[in-house]
């Protein structure tokens, strides 16, 4: 219930005194815990009565609350909202007047819901809070049940035989690419590829044409899984789907695009990232799926080893001085900076960040995307901060001399400024800094401290099992049995929970390097990177091949991930 409205469930609790603070504490720990909702945790605890919270809802966000269960429902008042608009957005119609029309909806919270349907319907749409499971009996019931799998409309969609033009792509105009992607087949398809990447909790979404085929890939938890593939004639109406979503120009297949989609799938807001890119067979399109509710922005859930987690929450207080995150795309940089901004994210701060997109929008914060189309660079939206008077800074990259310098100057003038790197490792974020130009003695005396990190797989707690590595493994990972002592090693056997793969959700590996009096001296002297390492180590810091063991006597990840990745 409410899954991706967790915080405002706590935020509303709090409120409305409706459990103690400590008790939602311990809800919220629980909540990251396990993945359940806090609104199912409220109730299967007892804490809180179904109809209470309900009711709660329904006047936290000024609408009527409906107690007990909906009476029959008309024909007239079913047949106003088409089957397809009702399964999409979780509505199912209780009242029409002249006024309007009253909708109970599965997601209360999504305002989404009610401009799309006003537009979609013509009406005045008018939400209506009631319990989320009977909303979801009568939309099967009077709706049907629209659970084909992507199996069965492969099935349907393949024995159709196809009208459009399959040869000759280059003569299609745009008003066919339109009636392609607007086939009732093609929109269903596509919605379910995109719901089922979401329950998968996917993070990216590949279509991708080939000579004789078109493929589907989901990555989850960093590794990339094949889909049953569509008939080769449908990759371009899906992906002319996708780009009418993200409203791009689908008769232009030449250049690579960008965009955005925002949708409601099932009663919860989706919001993807989309990239198209031409090559030799048609259009590769990939989606990222920026989910506010399975991203993890709480910095005290990131699995960080309590010394490195202090160090960040001591620097980010700090009121000026740089902290870099560094790591290769995709090791949750832009999720560690925003949990950071998140804990210093006070009404007596002014927060700014410069990003290439903004990939999550946190309440109270400005988040400026970067669009080098009209010029606005990094260096340019730094350089315009300046002037609006922030306290915090965060740069989505320092990619290049100009930026640098800016950070360091907004440093030097008592900003703090939080931006990412590419680097293999934290000792290599300074000697960067110094290949694009930077004069040495300026990072000696601005930047505070370096973050390198990691993601690895975790090992699937449903079939964790012990097991005894071979010689040859341990070889590799740079430990000595002799050493191991009575640690046990784990690995995941596959089982239904972890779709046999042996690895369910992610954790993070880091390595911190704080800037000391020593390393100081070392960056100014323009020592290589392999001796301010040596200078780290020896003043107590931890590669990430460490951290990496400290993961796998924890029994959280496998010897195969630490030598994958570090």
């Amino acid at each position: 219930m409410f899954e991706s409205h967790s915080q405002a469930i706590l935020e509303l609790c709090r409120d409305r005194h409706l459990v103690d603070a400590g008790t939602l504490n311990d809800l919220n720990q629980e909540h990251k815990a396990t993945g359940k909702s806090v609104a199912d945790l409220l109730v299967e605890m007892g804490l809180v009565e179904k109809a209470t919270l309900l009711r709660a809802v329904a006047d936290h966000l000024g609408l009527e609350y409906l107690e007990g269960q909906a009476g029959d429902i008309p024909n007239e008042v079913v047949g106003a909202v088409q089957g397809s608009l009702a399964r999409m957005y979780g509505v199912v119609p209780i009242r029409v007047d002249p006024q309007g029309i009253d909708l109970l909806a599965i997601d209360p919270f999504n305002s989404q819901v009610i401009d799309d349907l006003t537009f979609a319907l013509g009406k005045d749409v008018r939400l209506v809070v009631a319990d989320p499971g009977r909303i979801d009996g009568l939309l099967k019931l009077h709706y049907g049940d629209d659970d084909a799998t992507i199996d069965d409309l492969l099935k349907e969609m393949s024995s159709d035989d196809h009208d459009g033009p399959t040869g000759g792509e280059k003569e299609l105009s745009e008003h066919d690419l339109e009636s392609m992607a607007g086939q009732t087949p093609i929109i269903r398809f596509v919605n379910l590829v995109i719901g089922q990447a979401i329950k998968d909790k996917a993070s990216d979404i590949h279509f991708e044409p080939f000579e004789h085929e078109f493929k589907i890939r989901y990555r989850i938890d960093g590794a990339l899984y094949e889909m049953a593939p569509p008939p080769k004639h449908l990759a371009l109406p899906i992906t002319s789907r996708v780009k009418v979503l993200a409203a791009l120009n689908i008769a232009e297949r030449r250049i690579p695009q960008d965009g955005r989609i925002k949708l409601t799938l099932g009663g919860r807001p989706v919001d993807l990232r989309v990239s198209t890119l031409p090559t030799q067979f048609g259009e590769s399109v990939v989606l990222r799926v920026l989910d506010q509710s399975a991203v993890q922005l709480d910095i005290t859930a990131l699995g960080m080893p309590t010394d490195v987690y202090e160090g960040i929450t001591e620097i980010i207080r700090r009121p000026n001085g740089i902290f870099i995150v560094t790591g290769p795309t995709g090791s949750g940089k832009t999720t560690t900076l925003y949990s950071a901004l998140r804990v210093i994210n006070t009404p007596d701060l002014k927060l700014l960040t410069a990003e290439d997109p903004v990939e999550y929008e946190i309440e109270g914060i400005m988040q400026v995307p970067v669009n080098h189309a009209v010029g606005l660079t990094f260096a340019a939206a730094l350089r315009s901060f300046l002037r609006q008077d922030p306290d915090v800074i965060m740069v989505g990259e320092i990619r290049d001399l100009e930026t640098a310098q800016i950070a360091i100057q907004a440093s030097l003038t008592g900003h703090l400024v939080l931006s990412t790197l590419h680097t293999n490792d934290a000792p290599g974020a300074v000697t960067r800094l110094v290949d694009m130009g930077v004069e040495p003695f300026l990072i000696a005396s601005s930047l505070e401290a370096v973050l390198a990190q990691r993601l690895v797989r975790r090992i699937c707690k449903s079939c964790r099992t012990p097991y005894e590595p071979p010689a040859a493994l341990l070889q590799q990972l740079g430990i000595d049995p002799v050493d191991i002592g009575n640690r046990e090693f784990w690995y995941g056997k596959g089982c239904e929970q972890c779709s046999n793969t042996g690895y369910k959700g992610r954790m993070g590996v880091y390595e911190w390097l704080r800037m000391s009096e020593a390393v100081r001296d070392l960056v100014v002297e323009r020592a290589s990177t392999m001796v301010i390492k040596q200078k780290a180590l020896e003043q107590g810091m931890r590669t990430l091949r460490d951290d990496g063991l400290r993961a796998i006597f924890d029994g959280a990840t496998s010897i195969e991930e630490i030598i994958k990745y570090t």
